[in-house]
């Protein structure tokens, strides 16, 4: 009861502080390059996807700030086995980034957990078929881009993905996502 009670007055200076904090609302889209990275990748190759959605930066001063997303994201790759063909994996991205602004560059860190919509394999010339892939997804995003003062934003990330795509289950599949995102960005209330 004694932490509880010495703690109320550092929470309250948190939601102080955080009331005060200046919050920007936005939108992204861009396209991703992925593949499959791993031991058992086999012969993966890049494949072209979409990402897109909503963001929230929460500056805590000029250079420093917090930014929840969510994201829409297409992941996979292409296959040359048999007649060849690709995976798409679709996923609600939310990552949580650290971000450093320098008057126009800016630098992004922090964990992202992926929600799978869709897992489905097109063989060339075939059906096709889902796949049954981990339903959570966890990585982390490392990003640089640069902040117009007009609100628009070109931004640039690299996202790998520490879970295994396939479960326990199938221990010699040790494959993850890879992906490469190129973001333009416009947030409401820089003007």
């Amino acid at each position: 009861m004694k932490k509880f009670l010495l703690a109320l007055p550092l929470l309250g200076a948190m939601a102080h502080g955080a009331a005060a904090q200046d919050v920007k609302f936005g939108l992204k889209i861009g396209p991703t390059l992925s593949n499959y990275y791993g031991e058992d990748k086999g012969n993966s190759k890049l494949l072209l996807g979409i990402n897109g959605g909503v963001t929230a930066n929460i500056a805590f001063s000029d250079m420093f700030s917090v930014q929840p997303e969510v994201l829409y994201s297409t992941k996979g790759h292409t296959y040359t086995v048999s007649n060849g063909g690709h995976d798409r994996v679709s996923y609600i991205d939310v990552p949580l980034l650290l971000r450093l602004d320098a008057d126009g560059p800016f630098f992004e860190l922090g964990p992202q957990v992926g929600f799978l919509t869709r897992a489905v394999s097109k063989p060339d010339g075939a059906p096709a078929f889902d796949l049954s892939y981990q339903k959570v997804d966890v990585g982390a995003v490392l990003g640089l881009g640069y902040q117009a003062d007009n609100g628009l934003s070109l931004g640039l990330r690299y996202n790998p993905s520490f879970v295994k795509l396939l479960p326990e289950a199938s221990p010699a599949n040790r494959i993850y996502n890879s992906a490469f995102q190129l973001q333009l960005g416009y947030r409401f209330n820089d003007l």
